[in-house]
């Protein structure tokens, strides 16, 4: 029987968590080898080389950080302030190699230095933007306010990891739940 090959979705996946703790600097054959307990050879039978992995890693994250979301809130039905709801909790626990935050700020910081990466990364933002002015379009006549809500829920979303800052005796996740429940007012 012969040995066992490691998935190449293990090879994406451990990808994305060295994109997320390092940069692409530290998505290195070697070094996703080393953290799978394998060989670098078997890498070869699916990639070729390190930038095929690159585009996969980040296919995998187009596919599973705006389109799988998408399809999982979908998939539950209801109006657009209880697809919201769902949203906001799919969001606020996402922790796969692709869903993470960590990957998130690391493609964002990439992007900023490589214009392919950009380029995704603003494909991603524009279909969760759409996503979100058609839920806040629901209930929300008004194009300007449905553009203010988006932007506001979709800056929360990133610069949440960025702000430090205390909250008058209040938790992070109250003035998060504040927030969302204002929004969805």
């Amino acid at each position: 029987m012969g040995a066992t090959r490691t998935p190449r979705r293990s090879w994406i996946e451990e990808g994305l968590r060295a994109l997320a703790a390092g940069g692409p600097e530290a998505v290195r054959i070697e070094s996703l080898a080393q953290s799978l307990g394998v060989t670098k050879g078997g890498f070869y039978g699916y990639f070729g080389n390190r930038d095929t992995l690159l585009a996969e890693m980040l296919d995998t994250w187009e596919r599973e950080a705006a389109e799988a979301v998408i399809e999982q809130v979908e998939g539950a039905g209801g109006d657009a302030r209880a697809r919201l709801k769902r949203l906001f909790a799919i969001v606020s626990v996402a922790d796969g190699p692709a869903q993470g935050v960590a990957a998130e700020l690391a493609i964002r910081d990439w992007a900023r230095r490589d214009e392919s990466v950009a380029e995704r990364l603003r494909r991603v933002d524009n279909r969760r933007m759409d996503y979100l002015r058609s839920l806040f379009g629901a209930f929300c006549p008004d194009g300007d306010e449905v553009e203010v809500r988006c932007m506001i829920l979709y800056s929360m979303r990133i610069g949440d990891h960025f702000i430090a800052a205390d909250h008058g005796g209040r938790s992070r996740a109250e003035v998060m739940e504040l927030t969302r429940d204002w929004l969805l007012r």
